[in-house]
This record gives structure tokens, C-alpha cells and sequence, in this order.
């Protein structure tokens, strides 16, 4: 499990196909320090797990679901990428639950500046979208954040100075493809719900109004 506090900010250092999946190599220092081989590790919020461990970054193997759900398939080597290793137990939780479970790919519609943030609207797939409330949280690029405004195929988000520093998020433009995992919370919500009222959508109104509500 992540929190989508970025840790630092790796490379691409060697991207290597092997049919629909790849091997790749992340350049990294901070992240690279005890990391060892199994551990798991959140490259713009996909969780790998290291294969290969060096003191200047480590190796991951990339499979066929990951590609089909994921940026990566536009990913070149030198490109920068966000790092996180998992949560420690006894550290903080600085951000919300990420699981590192990619949903589906996002694209950045406008980027607006407003006071000392910026503004980024993203363009969102309707299977995702469902789950991002506003106010809620969001993993984008695997960067926790509060979702500020919600349309009916998109979000905004809120980026200060420092997220903008510290993440890839400050390199990216309009038709920049983005990384999404919406809050986990919802869709176990919505499980629940098929399973106890059984059916697709769970609890509707059709289901309220026969039982007298």
C-alpha cells in the first residue's frame, strides 16, 4: 500500500519490449537505499515489484495488464517518472490509501493558472469517473490529491508550488496522458452493495421504492 507521496522523482534509464510486456530500468537515489528484491515500489503510481536491485535504482518486469491500463506504453527511456515505496507501519500517512492498482488513463485538457497554483482539468474515462467525488481524493501520476471541481467528463485539481516541484505533475502539458487509481473506498462500496442487493448498481431507487421507501 502507498499514501501518493511522491519520494522522489526517478528516470527511465532502459526500457526493454518482450512482446505485449517490457523490462525497465528506473535511475533513482533515494528510493534506492535498502531497496531489495520483491519489495514493491510505485512508478507514477503503478506498483512494481523490483526484480533487480542496484545502489542507482532497480529493475521491473512490466506485464500485459499494466500496459493495457497504463501510461507506459508511452514511456521512453530519460523520461521522468514519480517514485513511492510502500508505506512503512509505523510511518505517517501523509496522504490517502493508494493501492498502486492503476484504474485507466487520464488526459490533461487545460492547465490555468489561479494565485499561486495551478489548475489542471483532466479529462477522464466515464468507468472512472464515477468513482472521483468532489473533495474527494484522487491518485494522479500516483500523486494523492483533492479533487476541486467535477464535470461530466472530467476533474480539476489544485496543484501548489511544491507538488509542482517535487512530482512530474510540473512537466506536464495539455494532451499530457496521465496515470488514474480513483479512491478504492468507492468501489468496495459499490461491491458491497451488488452482492447484498443483488444486482449491477446495487442500491437503486427501483430497489427503495418497493420496499416502502
Amino acid at each position: 500500500m502507498f499514501t501518493g507521496i511522491v519520494e522522489e522523482v526517478g528516470r527511465a534509464a532502459e526500457i526493454r519490449p518482450r512482446g505485449r510486456s517490457l523490462q525497465l530500468q528506473i535511475e533513482a537515489r533515494a528510493v534506492a537505499g535498502g531497496l531489495k528484491v520483491g519489495d514493491s515500489i510505485a512508478v507514477s503510481g503503478v506498483c512494481l515489484t523490483a526484480t533487480r536491485c542496484t545502489q542507482t535504482g532497480f529493475w521491473a518486469d512490466v506485464m500485459p495488464e499494466t500496459m493495457n491500463r497504463t501510461a507506459f506504453s508511452r514511456l521512453r527511456p530519460g523520461d521522468p517518472v514519480n517514485l513511492e515505496r510502500s508505506m512503512a507501519a509505523d510511518g505517517r500517512f501523509g496522504g490517502h490509501i493508494v493501492s498502486g492498482h492503476v484504474d485507466g488513463v487520464g488526459e490533461v485538457a487545460s492547465l490555468e493558472r489561479d494565485d499561486n497554483a495551478v489548475r489542471m482539468r483532466i479529462l477522464t474515462p466515464p468507468e472512472i469517473l464515477r468513482y472521483v467525488i468532489s473533495k474527494g481524493s484522487v491518485a494522479v501520476d500516483g500523486v494523492s490529491l483533492t479533487v476541486a471541481r467535477l464535470g461530466s467528463d472530467w476533474f480539476e485539481v489544485s496543484l501548489i508550488p511544491h507538488t509542482l516541484s517535487v512530482t512530474t505533475l510540473g512537466r506536464r502539458q495539455p494532451g499530457s496522458l496521465v496515470n488514474l487509481e480513483a479512491d478504492v473506498l468507492g468501489k468496495y462500496v459499490e461491491r458491497l452493495l451488488e452482492a447484498r442487493f443483488g444486482q449491477a448498481g446495487g442500491l437503486t431507487p427501483e430497489y427503495l421504492r418497493e420496499h416502502g421507501f
